[in-house]
């Protein structure tokens, strides 16, 4: 799966450590920075991220910050994009489950790394069940 990554400088440790994670996994990942933990302002580097699964060019993404709240609200922002702000593997769960979520945002101060990569495995491994969510699903990409 070819999966794109974006992260402030809040987030950058984890985004490098989930980079590494899904390479050995046999994904293509397509990192839009930041390159560091010097401050910058996280839609400089989310909203590309976010563009590349939007048009297509990616299939899934995944952002990260302090708290992941500001990048998911970020990602939101684009049509066809359903971020999932996840905090345990249940939360990234259902978010692919029932929602189809194709983003997922996390947050570096919120858990630990082995969390954060345990999110990241369930979210890529769970399938969206389909069904009855369908038409709300299909309503959010109209609107």
């Amino acid at each position: 799966m070819k999966i794109s990554i974006g992260s402030d400088h809040a987030g950058y440790e984890y985004k490098e450590a989930i980079k590494e994670m899904l390479s050995q996994l046999g994904h293509e990942v397509v990192d839009f920075g930041t390159g560091g933990n010097e401050s910058v302002d996280y839609p400089k580097f989310i909203r590309p991220a976010t563009e590349a699964v939007a048009n297509g060019d990616c299939e899934r993404g995944i952002v990260l910050g302090g708290s992941g709240n500001g990048e998911a609200m970020c990602a939101n922002r684009l049509r066809s994009i359903r971020c999932a702000l996840c905090w345990n593997e249940e939360s990234a769960k259902l978010s692919r489950l029932h929602n189809n979520a194709n983003m997922i945002s996390l947050g570096q101060r919120m858990m630990d790394l082995e969390t954060a990569l345990a999110i990241v495995r369930v979210w890529l491994d769970t399938e969206f069940e389909g069904g009855r969510h369908i038409g709300r699903i299909a309503m959010l990409d109209e609107g």
